[in-house]
């Protein structure tokens, strides 16, 4: 198994920056049975994650991660990273928590098999 703080580096730097770039991007990184939680609303499937990532109430924003964990899992990783969110016409940055449980395909890469995400206020 790859060392889980590696493969979790490179994928929040990947998913970010398509998450920042490209929304539309992000579904290839999501299977049928992935299962997001997005401030308590939950989504299943590429589509319907994608769909409500694109419809935010912003286009244009640039993520930051302030710290990012992993741990191995039963053939997976447990990721769970916190940081900023800087979104176009907002003056401060937004602070966000975001779990990722990312599971093996076949062909030797990762795809979400679970995504949480929170903003974190106060």
């Amino acid at each position: 198994m790859a060392n889980p703080d590696d493969v979790a580096k490179a994928f929040t730097t990947h998913y970010y920056q398509t998450f920042d770039t490209n929304r539309a991007g992000l579904v290839s990184l999501f299977q049928p049975m992935s299962m997001m939680t997005f401030e308590g609303e939950q989504f299943q499937g590429p589509e319907a994650i994608v769909q409500k990532l694109s419809n935010l109430p912003f286009q244009k924003c640039l993520h930051s991660a302030n710290t990012i964990d992993a741990q191995p899992t039963n053939g997976g990783i447990l990721v769970f990273v916190s940081g900023n969110i800087q979104v176009e016409g907002e003056e401060r940055p937004l602070k966000f928590s975001e779990v990722f449980h990312l599971c093996p395909t076949p062909e030797g890469s990762y795809f979400v098999f679970n995504d949480m995400f929170r903003l974190n206020y106060g």
